[in-house]
């Protein structure tokens, strides 16, 4: 899987969090709100996400922690330890009735 640089995702993320910042100060300004939306638009193709709140919690995440702890917990779940494999259940024999 192919990550991108740690510096890249962190101007993003603060150009998302800026433009944020200025379309919750004007919501009706339709230029604010677009520009915004670009910027999340940007931020989840950098991050893989769908959702621009999904994608700038990804990237603070990856940003505050290492590549091998980032993609342990992409999926937001913890792995499973692996379990021992049950055993099938005996056969039980029947008595044949006369």
């Amino acid at each position: 899987m192919l990550l991108p640089a740690k510096a890249e995702v962190a101007r993003q993320l603060r150009r998302y969090r800026a433009w944020e910042r200025m379309m919750l100060a004007s919501p009706h300004d339709r230029t604010l709100r677009a520009t915004f939306e670009d910027s999340g638009y940007t931020l989840c193709v950098l991050m893989g996400k769908r959702c621009a709140r999904e994608a700038a919690d990804a990237a603070e995440r990856y940003l505050r922690t290492n590549l091998v702890t980032y993609l342990q917990e992409q999926d937001g779940r913890p792995k499973p330890a692996r379990t021992a494999r049950r055993r099938p259940p005996e056969r039980r024999s029947t008595p044949s009735g006369p």
